[in-house]
């Protein structure tokens, strides 16, 4: 195991999956990367599921009635591999085939493709692996700042409100202002590559880290091959 200097131990780094569940978060260390290299055809997979929304989620059933090669069915082997071991975990995985998410097209986007954190009422944290396509990508906490926090953006959010100052806050909760973040000056991205296997510190109340702040990628007609939970 080893800690990558070049993000301020952001992320720590194991060796199976035994260590990316039991090594804890500390520190300024808020992401866990088992890196991989896979074998096996995932585009082979992403071509044979017939595209019906921008979004499918692929169950093992039918994961596993796919008429697939020697390197297809490799690929298969892995992912479902990895869902078993996340379902023995008590984790609840899903493979999706991804075109493009839904787009906030407002003036405080709070879609995917926008900076933040994931947050939970228990103790939890978000595991993720790219077999296919564009990977999702983090940012050190102090590279970024919460969006609310920032005067003009503030104000701007205030038009749309009318109360006192308490519900305010209130308000920026129920709709999950509070969860994005933007890059600061200077700041460097940190690409979770394909294939490797993370788990992301969420926002919870026993939570003794930051949590992740991470963003999916900009799809350029591509499809992705992503397991999340």
């Amino acid at each position: 195991m080893n800690d990558r200097s070049g993000n301020e131990h952001q992320i720590h780094e194991v060796e199976n999956f035994q260590q990316l569940i039991s090594v804890p978060f500390s520190g300024n260390t808020n992401a866990l990367a088992w890196k991989r290299s896979l074998k096996g055809n995932f585009s082979e997979i992403a071509d044979t599921i017939e595209g019906r929304d921008d979004i499918i989620e692929i169950g093992q059933d039918e994961l596993r009635a796919l008429e697939l090669s020697e390197q297809g069915q490799l690929a298969r082997k892995v992912i479902l591999e990895d869902l078993q071991l996340l379902k023995d975990y008590g984790a609840a995985p899903v493979l999706n085939l991804i075109t493009r998410y839904e787009r906030d097209a407002s003036f405080f986007p709070t879609d995917v493709y926008s900076f933040h954190v994931d947050r939970s009422p228990i103790p939890t944290a978000t595991f993720l692996c790219t077999y296919l396509g564009a990977s999702s990508a983090i940012l050190p906490n102090k590279q970024a700042e919460q969006k609310i926090a920032i005067p003009e953006v503030r104000a701007e959010l205030k038009k749309l409100f009318y109360g006192t100052d308490e519900a305010f806050e209130a308000f920026l909760e129920e709709y999950f202002f509070d969860l994005h973040y933007q890059e600061k000056q200077g700041a460097q991205a940190i690409n979770l590559g394909v294939g490797n296997l993370w788990k992301l510190a969420v926002d919870h109340p026993k939570s003794e880290v930051l949590p992740c702040i991470h963003r999916a990628p900009n799809e350029q007609n591509e499809k992705r091959l992503l397991l999340i939970c």
